[in-house]
């Protein structure tokens, strides 16, 4: 989907700071390592994956989003998936209440669950020689000029726009249709090298080189 998440090549945002906070803490609130701490607990119950968690903070609106801190997005994008996954209901949200008689989700997880549940990412493998590349290393490409209706990994600014295979990064979910509960459409994902006056124009500098990570289904051979 095309949105405001999608800001690369995109003016008008301010300056972005130089150097980062010299002392800067893990999580600025005690509410955000809360939010972090929840979202990996829920992981366990295979409720969304990753590619669905990131279409819903990009479905946040607009307007909304830009005022958003990061974990305000992570926060919202849990209440939405919750609720919508049935896992809890719009007023035990609003009151902080179970509803009464309703199904306790299990199992439960303990402390000593952590390390290997919640800390686990679970991803596959990126070796599966089954699965055919479809390009290879210094091959030149096209990324496609696509308007999709749902989560993608390819950034408008690259649409249309030529590079060259850098390397091969291995067999991977493809967002697309992992995101919407199409399955994960297991294929390579590729480093390919754009360079700035490809994508930026004339003005920008020659010595300059963009990469992006970008599945099989995304190019075409230019």
């Amino acid at each position: 989907m095309n949105g405001i998440h999608d800001m690369g090549g995109m003016h008008g945002f301010g300056r972005v700071p130089k150097e980062p906070e010299a002392t800067e803490p893990v999580f600025h609130e005690v509410w955000e390592g809360r939010v972090y701490a929840i979202t990996r607990a829920l992981g366990p119950w295979r409720k969304w994956n990753i590619d669905t968690g990131r279409y819903f903070i990009e479905m946040i609106p607009a307007a909304e989003y830009l005022r958003m801190s990061y974990y305000e997005k992570w926060f919202t994008r849990m209440v939405t998936l919750l609720i919508k996954t049935g896992t809890v209901t719009r007023e035990e949200v609003e009151t902080g209440r179970a509803a009464a008689g309703s199904e306790k989700l299990t199992p439960a997880l303990t402390p000593e669950m952590v390390p290997a549940v919640a800390l686990n990412r679970n991803i596959p493998s990126s070796y599966e020689p089954g699965v055919v590349p479809k390009f290879r290393a210094g091959e030149r490409v096209r990324a496609r000029n696509m308007q999709p209706l749902g989560h993608t990994r390819l950034p408008r600014y690259a649409r249309g726009k030529v590079g060259e295979i850098d390397r091969d990064h291995g067999v991977h979910n493809f967002p697309d249709t992992n995101a919407d509960g199409r399955g994960p459409k297991r294929q390579h994902v590729y480093a390919v090298r754009f360079s700035a006056r490809e994508l930026w124009g004339p003005e920008a500098s020659a010595h300059d080189f963009v990469y992006l990570d970008l599945w099989d289904d995304y190019l075409e051979r230019a």
